[in-house]
């Protein structure tokens, strides 16, 4: 059967697409002639900054006004920096400080970063609360366990990326904080009273419902809102809570449909996108794994089960947040050495560090979340004539580590280090015999090894925080 040319229109106008590679194929911008909201960047779209403007340029030649969104958060989440690292910390570290001229002053810098590229949504900030300390998707992403804390480096985070006119998206509702599984991998379960969520997940969301352009759906379930269906289906979580309770009026975006925590849900990604805008999402994020084939199907889905009046409603919205991105652009500057000024004051160092000069340096190799991707981290790209080993700590030898450092001290660097057994007991085989030192650049943990001389904590592994870490140690020459 035809689709009506008008409900595909329609249709289209809710969907943030994707393609791999430094240029857009032709498709990707016909599609956005014919209707389409826009496209979502990953780091396979990224080479450099004056790629990602060309390319971004090609991309408004078939819609002036295209949404083109990226994921970068600052610190362990970038796509403009997923080749070096950033040069920003996130969250975490900026939730340390505790500084909320800080933390506005590097969301206006990523924001500058972002109008150069030509990219006006940012799927940025992360505001939920981190209370589970092996939350393996949202750690330091977030800027803390606090409610309050959160809540006011969430409005910080807002107002800053807003200030250049770049669209900020506050995610994910209702709170991912409390998760000790991916909703890339499966549907996690907050299994909370409602008087719980809104003292725990849900202040940092009131507190920029009246000043965020958008807000990101979880796929999370919360039984006692949500039932048995992820928040990003629940008209409950959407509708009754986020707009009428906590007065939002900006564009719902989801998070990424090909998620199992949406797709599996629903039985694919197109049945998915129907009952996320039934429910009441006004933008959808297909995922990165996308072709034309995928956003006709998607869209023939969508007018097959969706009334035209909601579709009208949620277009409606989409094109108000591209309207605002262009009346509200700005070109900012700002000092290029503020990313690693705001690192450094996030490292903590407990004990003494006077016994660690000329080490061995010992890098624990560590996975990364789907979120994150493959992304360079740790001290080598700043360490001035340290030699430096990366080792798997399930098969790696403390007596033959030790062998190699010979006189000099060892300064092991991990992320999450505490969350492996194989990784606690290398640490403290090695410092009960050798002057010892860590540095965690993950989540924080109450985890200290007896015998290590100090434990350096960064909150994060972006480029900025390692060098601030390589700076405390000094290993940097300079």
């Amino acid at each position: 059967m035809a689709i009506d040319p008008g409900l595909r229109r329609l249709a289209l106008g809710t969907l943030l697409a994707a393609f791999p590679g430094g240029s857009a194929p032709d498709w990707a911008v016909s599609l956005l002639d014919e209707g389409l909201a826009g496209h979502t960047l990953f780091g396979t779209n990224v080479t450099d900054a004056a790629q990602v403007a060309r390319l971004t340029a090609q991309l408004r030649e078939g819609r002036p006004d295209a949404l083109i969104a990226i994921d970068e958060e600052g610190g362990d989440v970038t796509r403009l920096g997923h080749r070096t690292g950033s040069p920003y910390p996130g969250n975490a570290a900026l939730g340390a400080v505790d500084d909320e001229e800080l933390t506005r002053a590097v969301y206006a810098a990523i924001a500058a970063d972002l109008v150069a590229a030509g990219i006006n949504l940012d799927l940025a900030p992360t505001v939920d609360v981190n209370t589970a300390d092996d939350n393996p998707v949202i750690g330091t992403r977030s800027f803390g366990a606090d409610p309050r804390l959160v809540a006011r480096h969430a409005l910080a985070a807002v107002e800053g990326l807003q200030s250049a006119g770049v669209a900020a998206c506050a995610k994910h509702f209702p709170g991912h904080g409390a998760t000790v599984s991916d909703s890339h991998l499966s549907l996690p379960t907050v299994d909370v009273p409602l008087d719980v969520l809104r003292t725990r997940d849900l202040p940092p969301f009131a507190a920029v419902a009246a000043t965020a352009q958008a807000v990101m759906s979880a796929h999370i379930r919360v039984p006692a809102l949500t039932g048995d269906d992820p928040a990003t289906f629940s008209s409950a979580a959407l509708n009754g809570l986020l707009r009428d309770q906590l007065g939002f009026r900006g564009a719902i975006i989801t998070d990424a449909l090909e998620m199992a925590g949406a797709a599996a849900s629903a039985g694919g990604i197109p049945q998915a996108a129907v009952r996320a805008l039934t429910a009441g999402a006004d933008l959808l994020c297909i995922g990165a794994q996308v072709d034309a084939a995928l956003v006709e199907a998607v869209a023939a889905e969508i007018t097959a089960g969706v009334p035209g009046a909601r579709l009208e409603e949620a277009v409606s919205r989409t094109a108000e947040l591209a309207n605002w991105t262009a009346k509200h652009r700005a070109v900012l500057s700002h000092d290029d050495g503020l990313g690693l000024a705001a690192a450094r004051r996030a490292v903590r160092v407990e004990g003494s560090l006077t016994e660690l000069g000329a080490p061995l340096v010992v890098q624990l190799v560590s996975g990364y979340s789907i979120a994150e991707g493959r992304v360079p981290w740790g001290l080598a790209p700043h360490l001035d004539g340290i030699e430096q080993v990366e080792v798997v700590a399930d098969t790696a030898s403390a007596s033959e580590l030790a062998a190699r450092a010979g006189a000099r001290p060892i300064v092991v660097v991990g992320r999450h280090t505490h969350r492996k057994e194989a990784s606690r007991a290398l640490v403290e085989e090695l410092a009960a015999g050798h002057a010892v030192g860590v540095v965690e650049m993950g989540w924080p943990s109450a985890w200290r090894p007896a015998r290590v001389r100090a434990f350096v904590t960064t909150h994060g592994a972006s480029a900025a925080n390692g060098r601030a870490a390589a700076e405390a140690l000094g290993l940097t020459g300079s």
